[in-house]
């Protein structure tokens, strides 16, 4: 049974190491098989902070102690931003069209409803990446504008659209 709950400090290692093997398994991350830049002590950090703040989350989904996803949800701090927040969310590539990224995205919104004043969620998303797009189109968001080389991988530029939902 798949579960879906909120990363701790000591996920750090095992979502560095996840990080890495979805890295090596699709270009529509920022990141390659070397995962993300940071220390076990840096990550802890990290999901300590998103632990402890009420703008922010970072969830995992695990299947028998193996994270097969992570969804995070961050909140802008300053007055005039505050009613926006950015997502994102992975799946291993062996698990997708297994509704992961469902269940991620409801907790996701879930959070999102549950803080003051937000009213817009917003990602960016690989143009041609048509799973994701069509996942985010079900929960409702809306394309509103294309990041012409928005990455660059192996030399070539990569478009991106930016999608928001309005809670």
């Amino acid at each position: 049974m798949i579960e879906i709950r909120e990363a701790l400090r000591s996920d750090a290692a095992a979502i560095l190491e996840y990080c890495k093997l979805i890295g090596g398994e699709s270009d529509n991350l920022s990141f390659g098989p070397e995962g993300i830049p940071f220390t076990v002590e840096q990550e802890e950090h990290f999901l300590e902070n998103a632990f402890q703040s009420p703008r922010q989350a970072f969830f995992v989904a695990v299947d028998q102690g193996e994270i097969i996803g992570t969804a995070s949800f961050a909140g802008f701090p300053r007055p005039r931003l505050s009613h926006r927040g950015e997502i994102s969310i992975s799946v291993r590539k062996s698990r997708w069209g297994q509704h992961i990224g469902t269940c991620l995205m409801e907790r996701l919104i879930s959070f999102a409803r549950q803080i003051e004043n937000m009213e817009i969620i917003s990602l960016e998303v690989r143009r041609d990446n048509r799973r994701a797009i069509h996942l985010y189109e079900n929960f409702g968001f809306k394309t509103i504008g294309t990041f012409r080389g928005f990455m660059k991988i192996d030399g070539c530029q990569v478009d991106y659209d930016l999608m928001q939902l309005y809670l």
